[in-house]
């Protein structure tokens, strides 16, 4: 799976039913595993866990949602090492992966993922402009995998991208 960032543009961001539908997928496919997920979010705020909780029997595979906005949490509730979050920065590969990974393990789940990313309408850079997304998935007895997105839109537009694209990368993986 590459690594670069891929900006993604859309007509219109994801709906709460398109939402929904990836949640039924979500469940389905963690069911019958009987795996149970945790998320660790940033940018996304605990949306991709409001998003699991929004369906009824989600406590039969939903385990936690984690929201580590700032870097003490991230470090703190996640184990991402101090040394990451300074010189990567936490919009990055390197904290998405260790993100995934800490909630996985701190969790006791087979499925995690994560989010890290800058909503705006502040905060881009010309490395990292505003839209940048990076998520994690990390799944028992395999490597973890990263993906970097560029999303186009306001902040709200943004965040329900990257909640959709998390859901459906984590479904793809399973």
């Amino acid at each position: 799976m590459p690594n670069h960032a891929t900006t993604v543009t859309r007509p219109t961001a994801p709906d709460d039913s398109e939402l929904a539908r990836l949640i039924e997928a979500l469940a389905a496919a963690l069911t019958a595993r009987g795996w149970a997920l945790a998320t660790a979010e940033s940018c996304t705020g605990g949306w991709i866990a409001k998003c699991c909780t929004d369906r009824a029997g989600s406590s039969d595979w939903f385990e936690r949602g984690l929201v580590t906005y700032s870097n003490r949490a991230k470090a703190e509730l996640l184990d991402v090492p101090d040394e990451l979050l300074e010189h990567e920065g936490a919009v990055s590969e390197a904290v998405a992966r260790a993100m995934a990974q800490g909630a996985r393990l701190r969790s006791g789940v087979d499925a995690a993922l994560a989010v890290t990313g800058i909503a705006g309408p502040d905060g881009g850079s010309p490395d990292k402009p505003v839209g940048t997304v990076w998520f994690g998935w990390s799944l028992a007895g395999r490597e973890t995998q990263t993906e970097c997105r560029v999303f186009a839109g306001d902040r709200e537009a943004v965040r329900r991208q990257a909640v959709a694209h998390a859901l459906s990368g984590l479904i793809e993986r399973l």
